[in-house]
């Protein structure tokens, strides 16, 4: 550079020091430093909240700690923490427990009211969105399939028409783990990650339904495969298909505080009890007594003189204070363990692929067999997934690993389905093995669908990561999904469903018309925007309201702007968009090479 060069870069540099560091001078037409360094080949890479996060040791080494440090770190670091860890996780997954019975408490008469009605199910869009709000309100696919398999032992429904509620079913299960994401919205990337991880589930059964559902109803395959393999073998009861692996350590505790009858719900939607019939089980059978004992549990006093929803209510507020206390403890040792060499060697064994291309391509689908046995091992895709959910919060495990992780969880449930419909008895063998491999080959088929072409995996990984984009920049859009994915669609669905084909094909074949023909403009927007008239290249002609979430957010903000823990929350998504802004308007400032 010339002298002249230097004195002007030394002037822009006084004028920043003194516009206090935040505003760059306008470019007078000499190239600075910083001009110079960006025209080199090397670029700075942009920081992607997606990436596995290198989490830096901080600690001492080992060779300079005293040696009441290095006692210290052997009990906490190498002991202790561990063993907090292991306690930590089991009363998560207690507490994931506890808020399937205060789920059922509350809910589930109305869901065993529901499937009372038989003549529902003849609609096949009626009984997919109430196997998604059964599911819901008992927190558990097994209960509703349980429900679903003794309907169809009683004739009231046929297997045919079955298959719909199960595909349900397979969709309410995912709102578990999409409610623990809430637990890390403290951190706004946490956040991001945690809430796009449980979401990637939620993306993936929603795209099934909607290509296997009418692929079922035209062709019946689903059907017709279980049907032959069924009748190929020479299936016999086996009475202990109910095999407990971690429903043996977790049940002690969690039945020394409640304990629902389960069965009372299926009673009620084979219409073989009272509706008001309490879910609370209060006589339990006791070794070498004939007869039954009264129960024994924390509840106990209560169950005759509280409602079943007051129960589950208060059920459900200690069930999310135990669930939330647990997930922020679990985040905070997970942050202080995977440091250093463990975060390597976590993210050499759980992310990294096989070497070359057949090694790569082969192992999501060691992810998914991983998953499927996992999965059985905890007898629960929720407790798994639920359980992966603050790894991908922290950075440790990426989306594009828990995606595969997650399709081996849909095929682990079905596996414990399958041995749990074993112990039948009769006739009901036959229907529960049959619907428990509709269940099976549907989640199969799902993922030849959407797993072996990359093309087509990459889409609901994208669905969830544009999902966690928007949580991470309003927060409360996570309980608004959540309200509108599992309790508002379904319901409006339903009640289409419910006025007749003419009602629904009236409502709901213009909006869905309308979806495509957005979803496609959005597609053009960002990969072919010169194919649309300049008007549709955005949505700039419209209210923004009808665009963005801003209006919205300006509402909420004022409405919760009491709250301290809101508002405290909203000051740094201020400061961390308006330190955005201010690198955006720097970048303005720069002079870029010529091409």
């Amino acid at each position: 550079m010339t002298e002249n060069g230097s004195a002007a870069n030394g002037y822009a540099h006084e004028d920043v020091e003194r516009n206090g560091g935040n505003s760059p001078p306008p470019y007078d037409g000499t190239l600075t430093k910083e001009t110079e360094v960006e025209e080199k080949p090397q670029e700075t890479e942009e920081f992607d909240p997606w990436t596995v996060t290198d989490l830096v040791d901080k600690t001492k080494p080992w060779a300079e700690l005293t040696t009441s440090e290095r006692v210290q770190r052997v009990l906490w670091g190498y002991i202790f923490r561990q063993l907090l860890l292991l306690g930590l996780l089991y009363m998560f997954i207690c507490s994931l427990d506890f808020l399937s019975s205060a789920f059922r408490l509350l809910g589930g008469k109305a869901a065993g009211k529901v499937f009372s009605d038989s003549k529902i199910f003849n609609n096949p869009i009626a009984g997919l969105m109430i196997g998604v709000l059964a599911t819901v309100l008992v927190q558990s696919s097994s209960t509703s399939t349980s429900i679903v398999v003794s309907m169809v032992g009683s004739n009231l429904l046929s297997v045919r028409i079955a298959i719909p509620i199960i595909m349900g079913a397979n969709i309410g299960t995912s709102v578990t783990n999409t409610i623990v994401s809430i637990g890390q919205s403290g951190e706004k990337n946490q956040f991001r990650r945690a809430f796009g991880g449980a979401t990637v589930h939620d993306m993936f059964n929603w795209l099934c339904v909607i290509f296997l559902l009418p692929l079922e109803l035209a062709s019946g395959y689903l059907f017709r495969l279980s049907d032959a393999i069924i009748k190929s073998f020479h299936i016999q009861t086996y009475e202990e298909g109910n095999v407990k692996l971690l429903k043996a350590i977790t049940e002690p505790f969690t039945k020394f505080i409640i304990k629902v009858d389960t069965k009372v719900i299926t009673k009620i939607a084979l219409n073989q009890t009272d509706p008001d019939t309490s879910l609370i089980k209060t006589e339990c059978k006791k070794d070498g007594i004939n007869g039954t004992v009264p129960c024994k549990f924390l509840f106990m006093n209560v169950a005759g003189k509280w409602d079943d929803w007051v129960i589950g209510l208060v059920l459900l507020l200690i069930a999310l204070f135990v669930l939330c206390t647990c997930l922020v403890l679990i985040v905070k040792i997970l942050n202080s363990i995977f440091k250093g060499h463990i975060a390597v060697l976590l993210k050499r064994f759980v992310n990294a692929d096989f070497p070359g291309k057949c090694g790569k391509y082969g192992t999501g689908y060691l992810a998914i067999l991983l998953g499927a046995l996992l999965t059985i091992l905890v007898q629960s895709s929720s407790i798994f997934t639920s359980a992966l959910t603050p790894l991908v919060g922290i950075g440790v495990i990426t989306i594009e690993r828990m995606y595969p992780l997650t399709l081996g969880s849909n095929i682990g449930t079905t596996f414990t389905a399958i041995l749990a419909s074993l112990t039948q008895e009769g006739d009901k063998l036959s229907d529960a093995m049959q619907i428990s491999m509709c269940h099976l080959f549907f989640n199969i088929s799902g993922i030849i669908l959407w797993y072996p072409i990359p093309f087509m995996r990459k889409i609901p990984i994208y669905l969830a990561k544009q999902l966690g984009n928007t949580t991470a920049k309003y927060r409360w859009f996570a309980a608004l999904y959540l309200l509108l994915a599992f309790f508002a669609l379904p319901a409006f669905v339903f009640g289409l469903s419910v006025a007749g084909w003419q009602v629904l094909a009236g409502i709901g074949t213009p909006l869905l018309v309308i979806i495509i023909i957005i979803v496609i403009i959005n597609i053009l927007q960002k990969k072919k925007p010169e194919w649309l008239p300049g008007r549709l290249r955005n949505w700039e002609f419209l209210p923004l309201c009808c665009h963005s979430f801003k209006p919205l957010d300006r509402i909420i903000t004022k409405v919760f702007r009491k709250c301290k823990c809101c508002s405290k929350c909203s000051s740094n998504d201020s400061i961390e968009s308006s330190s955005e802004d201010s690198a955006d308007q720097h970048e303005m400032y720069r002079v870029k090479p010529d091409v």
